[in-house]
């Protein structure tokens, strides 16, 4: 699928079904914690990226195949941020005629200061926008945005969203060691969180490749600092349990990257998502995935993980294009699941 990705577990959401309308990596952010890599270039155009009606028309026939006891929340969110979509509004109001299924929207609300956007995403069940900093200074630190989107831009758009908005605001915390855990930071973005009165706030861990390699979760007096501090309605989101379903194609390759361009998987998640296919037919896919130059492995703290190969990480990071030579060795899938079928 070109569009729709998953549906992937998620701690928040249940079995979530991607919908991606913005193109790897078009984002008016550059933040240091994304797991899709650095913003090169960034951009704040708002525009058509992706025809609406073939979003539409894959997601009519995507969900045609589904049993909707599959699929918990359809979730815009994906490559880049979503509210660039021009279009984002009326597809947000065009999907919901298509299953009784509640609609988030994943966003950094940047752009939430327009009242284009704002009336966009009133149609949304939940929406999830990030606030992980509470003054200027550490906003520019975190997001490094496109010039001109401030950190006054961006409370003025939450409060204003926020009095229009009549569905659910789940604030999205990125806690990052040694920034924004400490007292100082935490107090700031609870008197912003006090502000905006979201009905969850939702703290997150870099548990994915940073953009940037420096980056580091909080410790453990950090988290509970923030548990403190942020208040009753916080809670921390550990990597969700669940299957993540590559799609009901016999193109295993297709049906990877669909998965590892919104969404990079660590190998263990990868082969637990592979378990349908036999050895041989997954050893196959990943050597054919490497080959067509569509990967990337990058290794953080001893944890492979399969990306894009769009996708930009720092040099220090060890990332490499996958080649049958330097993937070949490493597929030995009968030993980790040696019950499997052979066929």
């Amino acid at each position: 699928m070109k569009y729709l990705f998953g549906p992937v577990p998620s701690r928040r959401l249940g079995q979530s079904l991607g919908v991606d309308v913005i193109p790897l990596k078009s984002c008016n952010w550059n933040c240091i914690y994304c797991q899709l890599g650095r913003s090169v270039p960034m951009t704040n155009e708002r525009r058509a990226y992706f025809p609406k009606e073939e979003i539409l028309a894959e997601a009519r026939e995507f969900l045609a195949t589904y049993d909707l006891g599959e699929i918990d929340w359809l979730t815009f969110v994906g490559s880049g941020e979503p509210t660039l979509h021009s279009d984002l509004g009326w597809l947000i109001r065009q999907i919901k005629t298509l299953a009784d299924l509640p609609v988030a929207v994943c966003t950094n609300g940047a752009l939430l200061y327009l009242p284009e956007v704002r009336q966009a995403l009133l149609a949304a069940d939940a929406v999830m926008p990030t606030v992980c900093a509470g003054t200027a200074e550490l906003y520019w630190h975190i997001h490094r945005p496109y010039p001109g989107l401030t950190f006054e831009r961006l409370v003025e758009g939450l409060s204003a969203f926020r009095g229009e908005y009549h569905g659910q605001l789940w604030a999205e915390v990125m806690l990052l060691g040694d920034l924004n855990d400490t007292e100082e930071a935490l107090r700031g973005t609870a008197r912003l969180l006090a502000l905006l009165k979201p009905d969850q706030v939702h703290i997150a861990l870099p548990n994915r490749p940073p953009a940037e390699t420096w980056v580091q979760p909080p410790d453990e007096e950090g988290l509970m600092r923030a548990l403190a501090i942020l208040g009753q309605s916080a809670e921390v989101l550990h990597p969700a349990q669940g299957s993540f379903e590559l799609g009901k194609d016999d193109d295993i390759v297709t049906a990877i990257v669909g998965i590892i361009t919104r969404h990079p998987m660590s190998q263990a998640d990868l082969e637990r998502a592979l378990d349908r296919w036999s050895p041989d037919k997954v050893d196959q896919a990943l050597i054919e995935l490497g080959a067509s130059g569509q990967a990337q492995v990058v290794e953080r703290h001893g944890v492979r993980f399969w990306s894009a190969s769009p996708a930009v990480y720092p040099d220090e990071v060890e990332s490499q294009a996958v080649s049958p030579e330097t993937l070949r060795p490493r597929l030995r899938y009968h030993r980790l699941w040696p019950d499997r079928p052979k066929g």
